[in-house]
């Protein structure tokens, strides 16, 4: 198989799991910038800096900005100064935020399972196997 039809592939599932994903989150409230970023709220062992969070997400910062102002709208996420800097911003979650994150990683893990349960539990390890080892080469 070519690259570019391998790519292309990747590309097509990658865009069905997306909109799928879409989707789920629709009737919470979410989308996919927004889950990402409670999921790695919920995951940490303490508040983030919103740069800590952007380089978590691998975006930059000002890209957040209107993410955490959403989340914080909706009452998922607090801002408050940081102790340590007060020139840094904290973020926390609430109760309601990390219940959200939780419907949110369901909502992700059943996308999954649903799109990819035409292939064998062997089919799908070998698959995220694969997966891993490219993605390991851009960290």
């Amino acid at each position: 198989m070519e690259e570019t039809e391998l790519a292309e592939l990747l590309h097509l599932v990658g865009r069905r799991l997306r909109h799928g994903y879409i989707q789920r989150l629709g009737p919470l409230g979410l989308n996919p910038g927004q889950a990402r970023a409670l999921r790695a709220l919920a995951d940490a062992a303490q508040p983030l800096r919103m740069v800590q969070l952007a380089d978590h997400l691998r975006i930059v910062p000002r890209s957040l900005t209107p993410v955490v102002d959403a989340l914080e709208s909706a009452g998922l996420v607090r801002r408050e100064v940081d102790p340590a800097s007060r020139r840094s911003t904290l973020l926390l979650i609430t109760p309601e935020g990390r219940r959200l994150a939780a419907r949110a990683r369901d909502a992700r893990r059943e996308e999954g399972q649903e799109l990819f349960a035409v292939l064998s539990e062997e089919q799908r390890d070998q698959l995220r196997n694969l997966l891993s080892l490219v993605e390991e080469q851009f960290r």
